[in-house]
């Protein structure tokens, strides 16, 4: 099982950067290869994605959301990932996110990419694609304040 765990600080405030990010249909639009994200219901998620030349596809769950502190998931179905983020506040306008997600590569192809740093790059840019959209609008597009516990 492969992992990753990238952080970057965002000029916006903890509230707008954790509503932004739970604005989850909106990740096509700074997730390299993210084609698709549904939310089927509170917890429940549907993505479609290019991975390494090849559509994916699968469902996760959203195992514990705490508004302005972490989103932690695990998929269900399809592509083996799971992780979590978090939010931290550094002061009153900034704020620390921190992405630590688990995949399995699901074949030699795959598991070269990762060998060779492609998941781990590719983080990085979704998550400054994610600082400059969030920065550049400076409010978030939608917002859930909603808790999940861990079951």
């Amino acid at each position: 099982m492969g992992s990753v765990e990238k952080t970057i600080e965002v000029d916006v405030p903890v509230t707008t950067a954790y509503n932004q990010w739970t604005q989850f249909e909106e990740f096509p639009r700074f997730m390299e290869g993210v084609q698709e994200v549904r939310q089927l219901d509170d917890s429940r998620l549907y993505w479609k994605a290019d991975v390494g030349g090849r559509d994916k596809e699968w469902y996760a769950r959203i195992l514990e959301q705490v508004p302005d502190q972490r989103v932690a998931w695990q998929s269900e179905q399809g592509a083996q990932n799971g992780g979590q983020v978090m939010f931290e506040p550094v002061d009153d306008s900034r704020t620390r996110i921190t992405l630590n997600m688990q995949y399995e590569p699901d074949d030699f192809v795959e598991s070269v990419g990762d060998v060779l740093g492609f998941v781990s790059r590719r983080v990085q840019a979704d998550l400054e694609r994610f600082k400059e959209f969030i920065e550049a609008s400076g409010q978030e597009t939608g917002a859930w304040r909603g808790s999940i516990t861990a079951r």
